[in-house]
C-alpha cells in the first residue's frame, strides 16, 4: 500500500514523503495512530503543498542565517585577559563569552551555536566556527589579549 507518512519515521522516510508499506503495517499502526495517511490522489496534491511550503520556510530561514553570518564575517572580538607564564590565561574565554560579545554588537545568537571544541586558554589570535545553520558556518577571528596593569 502506497502511504504519505505525516511524520519522520525511521528507517521508512522523512515527512511528507510517499513510501510502500505492507497493507497490514499501514491499517494497523501508522494510519491508526496518525503517523501516515493512505495515499489517494487528493492527499497527494496536499503532501505536494505541504513539502512546497516546507521547502520556502527552510529556504527563508537559510537567507537569515546567510544574512546573519555576513554581518559575523567582518566582525574581530578583541578581548583583554590577565595571563601568566608563556600566554597561559587565567581563566578562559568560553562559547558564552563569544555569544555575549556578538550579542552585544547587536547579532542576537545562542552559545549552542559556536563551535568551540574547548574553551580559549592562550593568548593570540583564534578562528572559532559558528554554525547558525547546517548549512551555513562562519568564521570568527578572536584576538586575545594581556590586559595590561591598572585595568
Amino acid at each position: 500500500m502506497k502511504i504519505i507518512l505525516k511524520e519522520t519515521i525511521p528507517n521508512l522516510g522523512e515527512a511528507g514523503e510517499v513510501v510502500k508499506v505492507a497493507d497490514g503495517y499501514a491499517r494497523n499502526y501508522l494510519i491508526p495512530r496518525g503517523m501516515a495517511e493512505e495515499a489517494t490522489p487528493a492527499s497527494m496534491t496536499r503532501a505536494e503543498e505541504y513539502r512546497r511550503k516546507q521547502e520556502d520556510m527552510e529556504d527563508a530561514v537559510r537567507a537569515e542565517a546567510r544574512e546573519l553570518a555576513g554581518q559575523i564575517e567582518g566582525t574581530k572580538m578583541e578581548i583583554q585577559m590577565k595571563s601568566g607564564e608563556k600566554g597561559k590565561l587565567f581563566g578562559s574565554v568560553t562559547s558564552g563569552d563569544i555569544a555575549s560579545y556578538l550579542n552585544s554588537q547587536g547579532i542576537e545568537i545562542d552559545k549552542k551555536k559556536v563551535e568551540l571544541e574547548e574553551n580559549i586558554k592562550n593568548l593570540g589570535t583564534h578562528i572559532v566556527p559558528i554554525r547558525l545553520h547546517p548549512d551555513v558556518v562562519v568564521d570568527l577571528e578572536v584576538l586575545v589579549e594581556e590586559e595590561e596593569e591598572g585595568n
